[in-house]
């Protein structure tokens, strides 16, 4: 791995770079832009770019990796890697951009730390960038060819066969491959990735978790991100570009491009006890795990917990109670925010809402405020799932942690760049 020598001069020189990678990756991606437009129009996350989230998780992973290596200089940190490479993989990231990367990602960190990068700095952090872009590279190669990626890229063309209005915010497409071809195989909680040409003539790409597995199909559910501005005007602002495109232009037989399913946070095929616990559109990839245990008839102990606003806005309430009942031994705890009137959740749909202190032989507890994991008994050897906002993870994590699940049984999923968690 790292030589002895680099990894002496990394060490020494990781401060004062760590202290620097909010300012270096700014820089690197102005220049990677300025030099390759066409990256940020059809590969880049403008959104991202535009809240700086992307810079931040580059600086927050260059400083993993190369941390790591002073620490374990033989060994690298896998998980890390893998999570990345599952992204890339589903973007069509391709081994031939990352010296592209390395040249203005040097440039700039010469330019911001001037005289301090000397050739022998230069040496020791190009050998920790190639460690890190090769490891990239064989796990990304590898991940193509067991999802059976074409040489002509990972875009394959889908028709849209449905669409079902789930909430006023959120939208299900069911998806066919528009050659009748059969659909690449996919495990409970994966995700796709979704390009669209929008307007501008960008071909922006979106990840979105699969809610289901139809036969012959895949399912998305995209919740609409509002776009800042004036209702009905036009906005400069990226976020929400994609989902607003979806949702108002894609109704019944349009075509999109999607990559076959992809990701590293996946149902495990044990028999122990799940807490899959989810906020808002977090909700997608763990419907789709309890679709496939309800499929497969599974007798695990099953804990599905989801926080939303109220119950109008929570999408999937009806599947939810509807796989649960399915299931032998499974409960569902709610949490809303703004409260739920007695009665409330029946004249909305489905589940019956009961007090806190309600009906213990109904399956579904309904509570008013923010998710409290520490409220339910979490039974011992629980693996769990989280999705959902950062926030709602750190704090769903650490109640997990308090209530005694070891921290390798806790998973998450993070829609957009990973933060960490």
């Amino acid at each position: 791995m790292l030589s002895p020598k680099s990894a002496e001069t990394v060490r020494a020189t990781l401060p004062a770079v760590s202290g620097s990678l909010s300012e270096i990756t700014t820089l690197f991606y102005e220049k990677l832009f300025a030099a390759h437009p066409e990256l940020l129009r059809h590969l880049f996350n403008r959104g991202n770019q535009a809240n700086g989230s992307q810079r931040q998780a580059l600086a927050g992973a260059v400083a993993a990796f190369a941390g790591h290596l002073t620490e374990h200089p033989d060994s690298r940190p896998d998980t890390m890697l893998t999570r990345i490479a599952h992204k890339h993989a589903s973007l069509g990231v391709r081994a031939d951009q990352y010296p592209i990367v390395r040249e203005h990602l040097f440039a700039a960190i010469a330019e911001v730390l001037g005289k301090a990068v000397t050739d022998e700095v230069v040496r020791a952090w190009d050998e920790v960038y190639w460690l890190m872009a090769h490891a990239l590279i064989a796990i990304e190669k590898r991940l193509s060819a067991e999802a059976g990626v074409a040489e002509d890229g990972v875009w394959r063309p889908y028709r849209v066969a449905a669409r079902v209005q789930e909430t006023d915010e959120v939208a299900t497409f069911l998806l066919r491959p528009a050659d009748d071809a059969p659909v690449p195989p996919a495990r409970p909680g994966q995700y796709v990735s979704v390009r669209v040409q929008l307007p501008d003539g960008a071909r922006q790409i979106r990840q979105y978790s699969l809610s289901g597995q139809p036969d012959g199909g895949l399912q998305i559910s995209v919740k609409r991100v509002a776009v800042a501005g004036r209702a009905g005007a036009p906005s400069d602002d990226p976020a929400g570009e994609v989902s607003s495109y979806l949702h108002a232009h894609v109704h019944g037989g349009e075509t999109l491009h999607v990559s076959p399913p992809f990701g590293d946070v996946v149902l495990d095929d044990g028999d122990g006890p799940l807490l899959l616990a989810s906020a808002g559109i977090g909700c997608t990839p763990m419907v789709g795990m309890l679709a496939h245990l309800a499929a497969a008839g599974s007798r695990r102990r099953i804990i599905a917990a989801h926080a939303d606003r109220s119950p109008a806005t929570h999408p999937f309430r009806t599947d939810l109670r509807r796989l649960t009942d399915k299931l032998t031994d499974a409960t569902t705890e709610l949490w809303y925010e703004e409260g739920v009137r007695h009665g409330e959740a029946v004249r909305h749909g489905e589940e019956r809402a009961e007090a806190e202190t309600g009906d213990a032989a109904d399956p579904v507890t309904v509570r008013t405020g923010r998710m409290d994991l520490t409220q339910i008994v979490v039974p011992a050897g629980t693996t769990a799932y989280l999705c959902g906002p950062v926030p709602f993870m750190k704090a769903a994590r650490a109640q997990l942690l308090a209530s005694g699940v070891p921290a390798s049984n806790i998973h998450y999923e993070v829609f957009g760049p990973d933060l960490g968690l």
